[in-house]
């Protein structure tokens, strides 16, 4: 059995990785890891503490483990990740000045067939506790690049709304990995 390509989706806040990950799921008959932020954060009522961030790293990342392991049995080919460890190492060093997440951040990401780096062309909107605002999008994106230009990792950017966001992620699959869509997909709002 082959192990599934784990493919990260990485953006800052309100770039459409959770829109963009289940729409490729679907589209590559795949799996798709949701945000353990966000879960946190409904369960919590509140964003996290600096003390919370390895916590919520870990989790994402044994999600994502757990998740591989399901697309291997069940032979799926793709597990798309929606906000990767590497993003909470971000965000930490953004709010709590705390760079101490980084280096295994930086570890797991090279786990990572391909990064789908989202652009931050979409209109900002509020969800609650999760958004900061466009300045902060700005700033975490500059800082997002900046982090995978270090890596070094095959990452690709993925811009444009709706389905053409959607076309441009699968041309960026098909190009870097000869990834063929699987199902018909429908399409996604833009």
């Amino acid at each position: 059995m082959a192990k599934p390509q784990l493919i990260c989706l990485i953006g800052a806040e309100c770039t459409g990785k959770s829109t963009l990950a289940q729409a490729l799921a679907d589209v590559f008959s795949g799996l798709w890891v949701p945000e353990h932020l966000r879960a946190f954060c409904a369960l919590h009522g509140r964003t996290p503490l600096a003390s919370e961030q390895a916590l919520i790293m870990r989790a994402q990342f044994e999600q994502e483990e757990r998740m591989a392991a399901l697309a291997e049995q069940s032979s799926r080919l793709f597990v798309f990740c929606d906000s990767p460890a590497l993003l909470t190492a971000i965000y930490s060093d953004y709010y709590f000045a705390d760079r101490s997440l980084f280096e295994q951040a930086q570890v797991w990401h090279r786990r990572y067939a391909l990064t789908l780096f989202l652009q931050p062309d979409l209109p900002w909107e509020p969800d609650g506790l999760l958004r900061d605002g466009a300045s902060v999008r700005a700033a975490v994106h500059a800082r997002v690049g900046s982090a995978l230009e270090a890596l070094r990792c095959p990452s690709i950017e993925v811009s444009g709304a709706g389905e053409s966001r959607l076309q441009d992620a699968i041309f960026a699959l098909r190009e870097s990995l000869g990834a063929v869509p699987v199902l018909q997909h429908r399409p996604i709002p833009g």
